[in-house]
């Protein structure tokens, strides 16, 4: 995919990754049938990634006024297609009704929600509400350490991808990004309140997850790719 020609790149600042192990049950009934659970020591996952866009913009176009920056925070778990390793969005949560309006008409599973992000210093603040039929909400606070780590096996398996799926229409739908491999920090995280993934809320409400921190990501997003095979048995 990296001689394909990418429609889109964002700049991703003040990334936060959390990490749910969950057990594959509570999720594969939520997941499209064509894609299969990707599984670490025989969990599913479940991740929200919290960050800041900046510089969006189409290929050979400046940033549309009032587009090019929002905030966004994405509910994931990770599957796999025909051998392919990649990501699964439950939801994508973002401040900008435009970027909903056009998105939705393709599928895409972007909701309007009331975010903000605050720092001060070294300290940031997070919170992001979804009011539907369950409210959905996090509230949290969260400090970088100041140097990078090393990525595990582990850490890379949960980060490094470059590949998502979804279901438009009743066809399956792949879209890739590029990006150079992510520069990870630890980080102290104190969540104060947790409501996402109301499906799977119990498996998750109270448990502290794995954590990372990232400061700044340029992603280039290319053309969706209509499916066509079939998943592995």
């Amino acid at each position: 995919m990296w001689s394909k020609p990418w429609i889109l790149t964002q700049i991703w600042q003040d990334v936060l990754f959390l990490h749910w192990p969950v057990s594959p049950k509570d999720l594969e009934q939520y997941i499209p049938q064509e894609l299969q659970l990707d599984l670490y020591e025989n969990n599913a996952w479940l991740s929200a990634v919290l960050f800041k866009v900046k510089g969006q913009r189409l290929r050979f176009l400046p940033p549309f006024p009032g587009v090019g920056t929002h905030l966004q925070l994405n509910v994931r778990t990770y599957v796999t297609y025909n051998g392919m390793k990649g990501i699964y969005f439950f939801n994508l949560d973002v401040t900008n009704r435009f970027i909903v309006q056009i998105a939705t008409k393709g599928s895409l599973s972007y909701r309007h929600s009331k975010i903000s992000l605050k720092q001060a210093g070294d300290n940031f603040s997070f919170t992001s509400l979804y009011q539907g039929a369950l409210d959905e909400r996090l509230e949290i606070s969260y400090q970088p350490i100041a140097s990078e780590t090393s990525s595990s096996t582990f850490d890379k398996w949960l980060v490094e991808r470059y590949h998502s799926w979804s279901k438009w229409k009743s066809s399956l739908v792949r879209i890739d990004i590029d990006h150079i491999p992510w520069q990870l920090q630890r980080v102290h995280i104190n969540i104060e309140s947790n409501t996402l993934a109301p499906f799977v809320k119990e498996s998750i409400q109270g448990i502290q997850p794995i954590a990372h921190y990232s400061k700044s990501k340029q992603a280039r997003i290319y053309s969706p790719k209509l499916e066509t095979g079939f998943k592995n048995a």
